[in-house]
């Protein structure tokens, strides 16, 4: 019998026979949830679910689902780092760094924290860079003030000094 299965990078290989299904199987490259089409059948079906390779894989029996992923199992996984938050910070302290009044910068850190604070907030997982997405935000948004500031400023005070050419 010739079997086709999809792989991890959504390609088709086969058909191939069933020792060679079994070496992937023992290779990792095959699961009990493979998608793997039987020739002469109608339909697509699972490496777990056919008789010849349901002994194959050890663990799970075919179609046994995994336990569901729990706010407690979540506890217990190492914080992952957001590396978004980070580079928030990094912008908004490179923003004042330059004589406080790098608008991309600012605007870039910004942008990143915002991102980092949502991506934070939203995560079943712990994830570390709430605090940095924080100060990153702050210092951001209070450098971009700084700039429309000096910039109105500069305005305002070369428009006082415009001479019109008529009048006093």
């Amino acid at each position: 019998m010739n079997y086709t299965i999809v792989g991890n990078d959504g390609r088709n290989y086969g058909p191939v026979d069933a020792d060679q299904v079994r070496q992937w199987i023992r290779q990792a490259r095959v699961d009990s949830r493979t998608p793997v089409f039987v020739a002469g059948a109608a339909d697509w079906t699972f490496a777990g679910l056919l008789p010849e390779f349901a002994n194959e894989f050890s663990g799970q029996p075919p179609g046994a689902t995994p336990p569901p992923f729990t706010a407690a199992a979540a506890a217990t996984l190492p914080a992952r780092k957001n590396s978004l938050a980070t580079w928030g910070f990094i912008c908004a302290l490179l923003s004042w760094t330059c004589c406080g009044c790098c608008l991309p910068l600012g605007i870039l850190g910004l942008t990143f924290s915002i991102i980092a604070l949502v991506q934070v907030n939203a995560s079943a997982t712990p994830m570390e860079g709430r605090g940095l997405a924080i100060a990153g935000l702050v210092l951001s948004a209070l450098n971009l003030l700084w700039s429309f500031g000096i910039t109105l400023a500069g305005m305002l005070n070369d428009s006082s000094q415009i001479q019109l050419p008529f009048g006093n």
